[in-house]
């Protein structure tokens, strides 16, 4: 089997991983840090700030069977695209967005899709998320793996209560439900 990774930077990761996790062609979705400059950075330093790391997931796929173009276009219905000082509730370096591209063919495929949507108006202030190339990958404590599993109550109040689930559902409507 062809096996891809794409990483993701959208806010907090918790709120990340559902979405892509029960589709066909994903074989994991990882919770971590990503696109800073510590070795083995713990969640408490990249929060506290001065990592340069995001929150991120980092997708293990195989493309014959959902193409990156596809992950892409469910990436922009997770987050707010237009907001560069981090998501929803959670605020700073460490909650800000980004696609990290792992091939060249990944960049492409992200620039075009990125221009698509700034050019179809669905939102009046600039795309903010930003597309860079992959860094060093480090997975998350394990607590936080697959969050919206070992603690469905919390996931939920937390994927309200930060305003992220009102914002999709305004802009994307009942997409993930």
């Amino acid at each position: 089997m062809k096996k891809e990774l794409a990483t993701f930077a959208g806010g907090c990761f918790w709120c990340m991983v559902k979405p892509f996790d029960t589709l066909d062609g994903i074989e994991s979705v990882i919770s971590g840090y990503t696109g800073g400059y510590v070795e083995n950075p713990t969640y408490e330093q990249v929060c506290a700030g001065g990592t340069g790391h995001l929150e991120a997931v980092q997708i293990t796929f195989n493309p014959e069977i959902f193409p990156y173009e596809k992950l892409v276009d469910i990436y922009w219905t997770l987050i707010d695209p237009t907001d560069p000082g981090g998501q929803f509730y959670d605020r700073g370096e460490s909650y800000t967005t980004a696609i990290f591209y792992h091939n060249e063919e990944q960049r492409i495929i992200a620039e075009q899709s990125k221009k698509r949507l700034e050019e179809s108006g669905k939102f009046n202030k600039p795309i903010a998320v930003k597309i860079l190339p992959a860094k060093a990958f480090y997975p998350a404590e394990e607590y936080h793996q697959y969050y919206y599993k070992k603690n469905p109550l919390h996931y939920e109040r937390y994927h309200i209560g930060s305003g992220r689930a009102g914002f999709i559902k305004e802009h994307w409507g009942d997409i993930h439900e």
